[in-house]
């Protein structure tokens, strides 16, 4: 997809949330702050952007996010229970009302046969509401397996929003 793909979606995500007087925080694995860096493109992100989290490692999870050695151990980090976990503790330990979570694994190495390469698990968080988790499964090199995962959060928090 064309980079301004990313930055439409973030610009109605934008939008959005400043019609709706919410604030956004991300929580990001894979695509290393990604999400964060899209949404702060957009000029007047300091009315809907709150903080992001970039947690890669497991300790990380665990220490900003409050990710639960449990579900780590008995799920792993690339799991909806753990991207649940993450959005929970974006909103959590932010002042926002809305969190995304986004972890998988981008390659081109770290796949399995139960966690291919192009597996990432997304959740979608509102102050209130229930955490919502999905896993999609992405072809294409790393980038391009991060960038779809961009893409993918940023509508879905559109939909969390229209719904």
């Amino acid at each position: 997809m064309p980079s301004d793909t990313v930055t439409m979606l973030a610009t109605l995500v934008g939008a959005k949330l400043k019609a709706k007087r919410l604030m956004l925080a991300t929580a990001e694995s894979c695509t290393g702050g990604w999400v964060a860096q899209a949404v702060t493109a957009i000029a007047g992100s300091s009315d809907w952007f709150e903080r992001g989290f970039v947690t890669y490692s497991d300790a990380a999870k665990q220490e900003m996010l409050a990710v639960s050695a449990r579900t780590l151990a008995a799920y792993g980090a690339v799991s909806e229970e753990t991207a649940r976990e993450m959005a929970a503790g974006a909103l959590a330990h932010s002042r926002a009302q809305v969190a995304v979570a986004i972890t998988g694994i981008a390659g081109p190495t770290g796949g399995s046969p139960e966690k291919p390469l192009g597996m990432v698990c997304f959740a979608w968080a509102i102050k209130g509401g229930v955490v919502s988790a999905v896993t999609h499964r992405f072809n294409g090199d790393r980038e391009s397996v991060r960038r779809q995962s961009v893409i993918a959060v940023l509508q879905g928090v559109l939909e969390l929003l229209e719904g």
